[in-house]
């Protein structure tokens, strides 16, 4: 089977999950949190070099602010938790996002996080929080201008070194749960020719038998960037 280098993953559904279920939003959050602990394991087995998860969007911070801060709280507690599981898998942990504008405790774990497994030699582990893909290309573009970069020196190559996945192969495979047939704002540049899966099943539904079968579609189909 081929497997595809880059993976992304948009985790949707986890407070319809707990609705459905007559549970507060958070308790789809935590099981959501589960899932992503088997998710990477069964990624990591299956030969995926780059996993990428979209956990909190910059639009998320609209959310209910109780619901925001007992989401930063999982994720604190989350990051400190995940260092065993990346040694012993020997994957390396990556922040894609904006460090501004998160609470300072979140920013610390994800420092120590990255730090922590900065030598694993594994598949690297990709965790969108914060992100926004507009942002993203704006501020790569405001970069661009800031290291004196003429016109004629602003290209495909000149940005891409400036988005926060410089050195990171682009996206082959994306997959949203929840039966959404969007992107939302999740790497749009790195997205341009990925191969898109969409699935109805619920965030903490998804099993690493349903990524197994997302993998094997993604062997069926034939890859053109644009050829014909």
């Amino acid at each position: 089977m081929t497997v595809p280098t880059h993976v992304a993953i948009i985790m949707d559904g986890n407070g319809r999950w707990a609705a459905q279920k007559g549970w507060p939003r958070i308790k789809g959050h935590k099981a959501g949190v589960q899932v992503v602990e088997r998710i990477l394991e069964a990624a990591s087995d299956a030969g995926v070099r780059h996993l990428s998860l979209y956990a909190f969007s910059t639009e998320n911070w609209k959310r209910p602010p109780l619901e925001v801060g007992a989401l930063m709280a999982l994720l604190r507690m989350y990051l400190r938790m995940l260092v065993h599981q990346l040694a012993r898998k020997g994957i390396r942990f990556h922040h894609l996002g904006a460090l501004q504008g998160m609470p300072t405790g979140v920013q610390a774990d994800m420092r120590a996080l990255e730090e922590a497994t900065a030598k694993n030699t594994g598949m690297t582990f990709h965790l969108a929080v914060n992100y926004g893909s507009r942002l993203e290309l704006a501020q790569a573009a405001r970069r661009c201008v800031e290291d004196g970069l003429s016109a004629e020196e602003i290209n495909e190559t000149s940005l891409g070194a400036r988005l926060w996945t410089a050195g990171i192969p682009d996206v082959d495979l994306l997959i949203r749960t929840s039966g959404e047939h969007r992107i939302s704002n999740f790497l749009l540049w790195q997205s341009a020719y990925a191969e898109l899966y969409m699935t109805d099943l619920l965030w903490p539904d998804f099993s690493p038998a349903d990524l197994r079968a997302a993998l094997e579609d993604y062997t069926q189909r034939e890859r053109r960037f644009g050829g014909i």
